[in-house]
């Protein structure tokens, strides 16, 4: 596999719960970034922590990694070996994937612990 360039976001999200049936607020569509997922037991959205959302349950302070892709289907263990480098220095992580890339949402307390890690391991981060 190549070696994988990250990009690194230092703007701050929250991971929010909402109840399956929670309507998505419209302040969620203004951001630049935002991941909505609904299934039969949640919604959840992740957004930038000015975003103010009325949830049963938050979870602020997250940056993200964006694997620079696209990236094709066929690649695998992208995200395994990520979040294995990460784990191995305790570091706790929250996928979010698109069609062109993987995104590794990581606590911004541990943001510069994980990027040290990751280019000890040979990944590129700018």
């Amino acid at each position: 596999m190549p070696i994988l360039t990250l990009k690194r976001h230092n703007a701050e999200l929250t991971i929010h719960r909402l109840a399956p049936s929670a309507q998505i607020p419209q302040s969620v569509f203004t951001s630049t970034f935002y991941s909505i997922t609904r299934t039969p037991s949640e919604l959840s959205i992740v957004c930038p922590n000015s975003v103010p959302l009325s949830a049963s349950k938050s979870e602020p302070g997250w940056c993200s990694l964006e694997v620079l892709g696209p990236l094709d289907f066929a690649l695998t263990g992208i995200l395994a070996g990520l979040s294995g480098y990460l784990a191995a220095s305790d570091i706790s992580i929250f996928a979010i994937s698109t069609f062109d890339t993987d995104y590794i949402l990581i606590k911004a307390t541990d943001l510069e612990q994980g990027c040290q890690a990751l280019s000890a391991a040979g990944y590129k981060i700018i």
